[in-house]
């Protein structure tokens, strides 16, 4: 049986769902990139205003930090959604597309910008029951590295907070079903960025010349033996080669190659030994046909590492809720930087699925035609409404 508190928060939900969804194709025809946004916080600070939140813009750069202060003192609870879009000509054809060719929100971030606002409103509606603090965190940038979290954190937006969280809505997933596990549930985002320096040359003559594509073939052929030999097998990892460029005639053997790829890890002994290993790798195949190389690997974000406490909490409210399922999840190969704020304070990550059961087909995140089921947001509004209120009556 639902307590008061927790049917009040119900009925302001549905009462603004409309809106709610609203909002979401708003932001979905309006995308902004990452670092580029502009316009979008514009509009969340608006809205946090006409609530009567404080509102602090420009944190770590375009980010938004709005507070609600209940009207009895208790703990402080931050809930955070990030709004940016990403470099993608939309394919959906809905009503609401992107008015922008290039530009796109091919990951649900407006979904979760329209989510965490209206949760806002409702729980505004119940400030004089609450006991505590709300932040509300929206992020911009969470795209590209370095990603706007960690700006945010150093500009204090985490200043008072005791708990986060967070979620991201996930189209493969079935609709009604939450997802989380306490440790690391998405990895360690790397890259590594290579140049094999060879010596070109006409390709009738290949023996005066050091082929940069024969010795960029082998580097990463030999390349995937690093994670099923040299990483420990308990502890999963990818490395992978998504970008190879040598752009000659047909007829000339190229002088240079640059390779770019991934790494991903969840545990930061198997990330540095990737990250050397990768080098020597390199060392070896170079030497054998004497040519030379360039080598970065640029650190991403780190593991999102959910903690165990905090993660039973949402659990248990999860348990409250009718009509939605909880399982534990596999962690993720997907980076975030929700990871930032859970090395500084204790919190929680989950992914709410988002899959639509009557769709023939779901495009993935970051696909032309990606797109989710509306109703997911009411879901995560949900779940992230219930952990904040029974977090704040606990303190």
């Amino acid at each position: 049986m639902m307590s008061t508190q927790q049917q009040q928060l119900h009925d302001l939900l549905q009462q603004y769902e409309a809106e709610m969804i609203a909002l979401r194709r708003d932001f979905h025809a309006n995308p902004e990139l990452s670092f580029e946004e502009v316009e979008t916080p514009k509009k969340i600070a608006a809205f946090h205003r006409a609530l009567g939140h404080d509102v602090r813009e420009h944190v770590g750069g375009n980010g938004v930090v709005a507070t609600l202060v209940g009207a009895k003192p208790g703990k402080t609870v931050a809930l955070r959604a990030d709004f940016d879009a990403l470099a993608i000509t939309e394919e959906t054809n809905l009503p609401f597309q992107s008015k922008f060719k290039g530009r796109m929100h091919a990951c649900g971030h407006d979904g979760h910008t329209a989510t965490l606002l209206t949760l806002a409103k409702a729980l505004n509606r119940m400030r004089d029951e609450l006991e505590g603090t709300i932040v509300f965190i929206h992020q911009h940038a969470e795209e590209i590295a370095p990603g706007g979290a960690k700006a945010m954190i150093e500009d204090g937006c985490l200043e008072g907070v005791d708990v986060i969280f967070g979620t991201h809505l996930w189209a493969p997933l079935p609709l009604g079903n939450i997802y989380t596990a306490p440790g690391p549930v998405m990895a360690a985002a790397d890259g590594i960025y290579i140049t094999m320096k060879g010596k070109g040359g006409h390709g009738s003559n290949p023996t005066d010349t050091k082929d940069a594509v024969l010795i960029a073939s082998q580097f990463i052929v030999n390349l995937q033996q690093l994670v099923s030999r040299r990483v420990n097998p308990l502890q999963p990892a990818v490395v992978s080669v998504g970008h190879i460029e040598a752009l000659n005639p047909f007829n000339v053997i190229a002088d240079q190659v640059k390779l770019k790829g991934t790494v991903r890890t969840f545990d930061e002994e198997a990330r540095q030994l990737l990250e050397k290993e990768i080098e020597k790798l390199l060392q070896a195949t170079c030497a054998f046909m004497d040519a030379d190389y360039d080598y970065q690997f640029i650190r991403g974000y780190p593991a999102v590492v959910n903690h165990p406490n905090e993660t039973l909490h949402v659990e248990q409210a999860i348990a409250k809720l009718d009509d939605i399922t909880f399982e534990r999840c596999e962690p993720q190969m997907g980076g975030e930087d929700f990871a930032y704020y859970l090395q500084h304070v204790p919190g929680n990550f989950f992914f709410t699925g988002a899959q639509n059961p009557e769709w023939e087909e779901t495009y993935p995140h970051h696909h032309p035609k990606f797109d989710f089921d509306e109703r997911a947001m009411m879901i995560a509004a949900k779940v992230l409404g219930q952990a904040t209120l029974d977090y704040l009556s606990k303190s």
